[in-house]
């Protein structure tokens, strides 16, 4: 079934939709958008650091001269988290609500605001069992849309999306071209590639249908050097923008708040470099591994290949001995 999206949501969409050419097959990259603000989504499973990838990109990238703008679409609303310090940004579905009722009109300042040169907001989202988040999304940019997104002057547009669900809302940028490119974020471990892979097979499949957003690589976190991420993108026909590497350093700053990607610091060239390849890295066409190919990265001990199916019986299921009674149809000899 399609996700409803609103007259306002619809003319936001459309409004951000890319002027590229037609793709007769033979282009394997996407040409790049003709938009002076690049707006790129960031997917990858939850837990696998694009938080904390976002917030030292968005950084170095306002301390380079650019202006960004960074916005959480993921219901922990947790994007903004390391760029404040620790400190909880107001949502705009909690901000909306709460105007909402107090019949107060939302303003810019109640739901974005900055540090370091870097604009940033959370779209938030509902409650354990209390909505949909992939509509909290949708109502979200809505929102965006009637405070003036469109007259909004900046290079780039991040957006911090949840890989690992599935659900219409969080797949919008890619359904409805609403970025240009995608980049994904993974480690050496098969449920973040798993998670990557999908978002490729979601690229790809949107783009059969007509749309025209595509990859431009891999981040890979915490990369302990065992290169099941690189040996994915390889495969997947995706560059590797980044190695983040899993360093004691980088995980206890992180861990308290702290921005690691300063201009001068240890870990600024890092950055530094991450930030040129997401401006300059066109979105290709990805091919997206078939299950048994994503198990091959992996050695048999780390995915349980060569594990053999045993089926189960109707004994099994009872957990009693079970005696099979004859059916009752007829069965007529062949003549």
């Amino acid at each position: 079934m399609t996700n409803p999206v609103s007259g306002a949501a619809s003319a936001f969409l459309q409004s951000v939709r890319l002027q590229v050419p037609e793709d007769d097959g033979s282009m394997e990259a996407v040409e790049p958008a003709k938009r002076e603000t690049q707006i790129i989504a960031i997917y990858g499973k939850g837990g696998i650091g694009k938080s904390f990838t976002l917030a030292n990109l968005s950084y170095m990238m306002a301390q380079q001269g650019k202006r960004v703008l960074l916005i959480g679409c993921d219901p922990k609303s947790d994007t903004t988290s390391l760029l404040f310090g620790g400190k909880a940004c107001p949502t705009i579905i909690e901000t909306s609500s709460k105007k909402k009722l107090a019949g107060e009109p939302v303003q810019i300042g109640d739901v974005c605001f900055k540090r370091g040169g870097v604009f940033a907001m959370e779209l938030g989202g509902p409650e354990v069992g209390r909505g949909c988040g992939g509509r909290g999304i949708i109502h979200g940019f809505e929102l965006l849309e009637k405070l003036g997104f469109h007259d909004w002057g900046f290079d780039y547009v991040l957006l911090d999306f949840l890989g690992d669900v599935v659900c219409g809302g969080f797949g919008l940028p890619i359904a409805r071209d609403m970025c240009q490119k995608v980049i994904v974020v993974g480690s050496n471990d098969l449920q973040s590639l798993y998670v990557a892979n999908n978002v490729c097979s979601a690229v790809e499949y949107f783009r059969k249908l007509g749309g025209n957003v595509g990859v431009a690589g891999l981040v890979i976190n915490k990369d302990d050097g065992t290169g099941e991420a690189k040996a994915f993108a390889d495969a997947a026909g995706i560059p590797v923008l980044a190695a983040i590497p899993a360093n004691e350093d980088i995980r206890r700053k992180s861990a308290n708040y702290e921005i690691v990607g300063q201009p001068g610091g240890q870990w600024g060239p890092l950055f530094e470099g991450l930030a040129q390849q997401v401006a300059d890295a066109p979105p290709v066409h990805p091919k997206p591994l078939t299950q048994d190919d994503l198990l091959g990265l992996f050695s048999g001990d780390a995915v349980g290949r060569g594990v053999v199916l045993e089926p189960a019986t109707a004994a099994d299921m009872l957990g009693r001995e079970f005696v099979e009674k004859k059916t009752l149809e007829v069965v007529y000899d062949a003549v």
